[in-house]
């Protein structure tokens, strides 16, 4: 008898639960999304530091930014990156990707010695030289059945491990989350790359070009990440948060 008056019950919670659920979903935020009622600095002691806190003087700019991010992602980025994942199988996608790090190893190599990580230098060194050989041109990555990591290090990272702070927050275009440092990072990474790296080594302009557009769209290619796809009003907060967080653990990793 009381089974049965559960089972009897049983459409009554599963009602009780969906409707739950439709008022626990989190509204789609846009571009035009209006901004929340209350403001940061009405509910946030402006003369106390907060774990979380994140400098950000030019978030009005920052904002501009990151919303013509949103719309050159949306209009011209990702249609390119599907009309790719659509005329490539997916094994020579896995191989493009293969080639990229493995030309990219210069970088990790260079940043690796300038931080004195001579472990890391030596795994990357091999890397690069079983991948280019044994792994046909990088297209493969038997270095990684070996066990051999990729040991991945920019220039931002360098500057944090010699204690560079970060600098005020900053949404580049097209690249996204950055800072100052790890803008002066980028920027120094692909002056050394192109000057003393491969692309240097070819020299070969129209290669060089057609490298650089590849790299761009492998990469997005890989990053599963949507603009206003996080289902949150507060998009930006998160976005700003967690790429700040994670570059901290990755430089005192």
């Amino acid at each position: 008898m009381t089974a049965f008056i559960h089972i009897k019950r049983l459409p009554i919670l599963l009602s009780l639960v969906l409707l739950l659920s439709a008022c626990a979903t989190t509204p789609k935020t846009t571009p035009t999304t209006e901004p929340p009622m209350r403001k940061y600095q009405e509910l946030v002691d402006q003369n106390k530091t907060y774990p979380v806190q994140v400098y950000d003087p030019l978030e009005g700019f920052n904002r501009g930014v990151y919303r013509f991010n949103y719309y050159f992602d949306k209009f011209i980025f990702l249609p390119i990156v599907r009309t790719y994942e659509f005329i490539t199988p997916d094994f020579m996608e896995k191989g493009v990707s293969n080639f990229v790090d493995n030309v990219y190893e210069f970088s990790n190599f260079t940043n690796n010695l300038l931080q004195l990580k001579f472990k890391s230098t030596g795994i990357t060194l091999a890397r690069f030289a079983i991948n280019t050989t044994v792994g046909i041109a990088g297209l493969l990555d038997p270095a990684k059945e070996m066990g051999l990591m990729r040991q991945k290090e920019d220039f931002g990272q360098t500057l944090g491990h010699y204690g560079v702070g970060n600098g005020p927050y900053l949404v580049l275009p097209i690249f996204g989350p950055s800072n100052l440092r790890d803008t002066t990072g980028l920027v120094a990474d692909a002056i050394t790359f192109n000057n003393l790296g491969p692309p240097a080594w070819v020299d070969d302009d129209t290669v060089t070009l057609v490298f650089t557009g590849v790299t761009a769209v492998d990469k997005r290619h890989r990053m599963p990440f949507r603009y206003y796809g996080t289902g949150t009003p507060f998009e930006y907060d998160m976005v700003r948060l967690l790429y700040t967080s994670q570059r901290e653990i990755v430089i005192q990793k």
